[in-house]
């Protein structure tokens, strides 16, 4: 088994190839003018990545937008491994004149990301189990305790992680959102927020995540990589 990569040696290896890190895996977004490109783009990433594939690349595949996901499955981290498919892929992209690009500040929708819900629990290991079946979720690969992460086994939903309450909050939303941006991106995601009518509940924990609100006081977090303890 390889040894996983800290977040800032992955961060470092692949930035200037278009690629982001988020949550343990590199993400990047290659810009199509069809269905049929697009298919034709997944081909070729799958031809690039050889034997490799089936064990570390996602493809989203839109007509407007292939969108490349690359992680150590059987890890759910990353590996050098990783960071050599990421060159690879790019290299294959250049050379039929395409892009492996995060999509930002480019007038994409938005930028590459990777979306989690948390869920406050005074009894974490009491309730996991209901969410895991109501989700038909799973365990994160090597995280399977009482209190760890669930994900979707197909990877189509959101992570669901659960955040350890110390006294009942009834006047609080329990359930909130976790918004992963490149760690480029979070000044002009929080900056929209913002100006759409959110306040900034907390900056404390930046730039690892920002506390935001919308008018109702409902809250959701903007986070990065940066400012967390590697790996």
């Amino acid at each position: 088994m390889e040894q996983a990569l800290s977040r800032r040696a992955a961060s470092e290896a692949i930035s200037d190839q278009g690629w982001r890190y988020l949550l343990g895996a590199l993400r990047t977004s290659v810009p199509v003018g069809s269905l049929v490109q697009a298919t034709e783009v997944a081909a070729r990433v799958v031809a690039a990545c050889g034997s490799d594939a089936d064990g570390h690349l996602c493809a989203d595949i839109r007509p407007d937008r292939v969108v490349l996901t690359l992680q150590s499955l059987d890890q759910a981290a990353l590996t050098a491994c990783d960071i050599d498919l990421a060159h690879r892929l790019s290299a294959a992209m250049r050379s039929v004149g395409l892009r492996t690009e995060p999509e930002i500040g480019t007038g994409a929708p938005r930028s590459v990301q990777l979306l989690e819900i948390a869920i406050d629990a005074l009894d974490i290991a009491a309730v996991r189990p209901f969410w895991k079946a109501v989700l038909g979720y799973t365990d994160e690969a090597g995280a399977d305790g009482p209190k760890d992460p669930i994900v979707d086994p197909v990877g189509q939903g959101p992570a669901i992680w659960f955040q350890q309450m110390d006294q009942p909050r009834p006047d609080r939303n329990r359930i909130h959102f976790d918004i992963c941006v490149p760690h480029d991106e979070s000044p002009r995601r929080i900056e929209a927020a913002l100006t759409a009518g959110g306040r900034l509940v907390s900056a404390s924990h930046a730039p690892a995540f920002w506390v935001l609100a919308d008018i109702e006081g409902n809250e959701a977090c903007v986070t990065t990589w940066q400012g967390r303890d590697d790996p």
